[in-house]
């Protein structure tokens, strides 16, 4: 997968990985792929809704030890 800008939000709270995950889409172009690691147990469902409200898509998720990793191609 082609990933144009990677967001470390491990150690942060809800709602401040959606707060930086929306800063940084505003930097991509449509299309470009947004990676995203945090450790807030919320951000599946946070994540994945705001995606989907934004008109993003939500390509992949993972859960690697304590660390959920998201990719978001830009709508």
């Amino acid at each position: 997968m082609n990933v144009n800008k990677v967001l470390d939000a491990k150690g942060l709270a809800c709602p401040m990985p959606i707060v930086k995950t929306k800063k940084a889409m505003n930097e991509l172009e449509s299309g470009q792929v947004l990676e995203i690691h945090t450790t807030d147990k919320g951000a599946k469902s946070d994540l994945t809704a705001w995606a989907k409200s934004g008109g993003h898509e939500l390509l992949q998720h993972e859960e690697e030890g304590n660390v959920f990793k998201f990719w978001i191609q830009k709508g």
